[in-house]
């Protein structure tokens, strides 16, 4: 059965384009389509996983973020403080002038655990935002 496509406009920095567009040749797309539909397949698989995180939990969110962006410091900690009872201990790392690169690990229910690592995600400002979790009573 085929699928109808929809055509959408995106806009992006240049930077992050040239970056995707060295990619997607470096891994034979045919298209910048064929590389986004990917993408995208990647972000809904990745959004899936995110829905099962329950139960005890232990894990990490990786951040990197432009901290001169207007308020977002601020809104980074008011959020760990809203999870302080989450939060076992951070690292925080000056990439350069701009950018911070700050690792949260964590322990406690894996729903509290996906809402601080979602709300650190929408925040802007932030470039980058990785949740793991495993659950704290699995054989390793």
């Amino acid at each position: 059965m085929e699928t109808e496509l929809m055509r959408i406009g995106v806009s992006l920095p240049d930077t992050l384009l040239g970056k995707f567009d060295e990619i997607i040749e470096k891994r034979g797309y045919s298209s910048r389509s064929e590389g986004i539909r990917d993408a995208i397949r990647s972000y809904i698989s990745y959004y899936e996983w995110m829905g099962d995180i329950k139960g005890h939990r232990v894990g990490t969110v990786a951040v990197i973020y432009d901290h001169t962006k207007r308020g977002l410091s601020n809104a980074l900690a008011d959020i760990q403080h809203n999870y302080s009872h989450l939060i076992k201990s951070s690292v925080h790392i000056h990439l350069d002038h701009d950018n911070c690169f700050e690792v949260i690990v964590l322990d406690g229910d894996g729903e509290e655990i996906k809402e601080l690592a979602e709300s650190i995600m929408a925040l802007k400002g932030v470039k980058f935002s990785k949740l793991t979790t495993v659950a704290s009573n699995e054989k390793i």
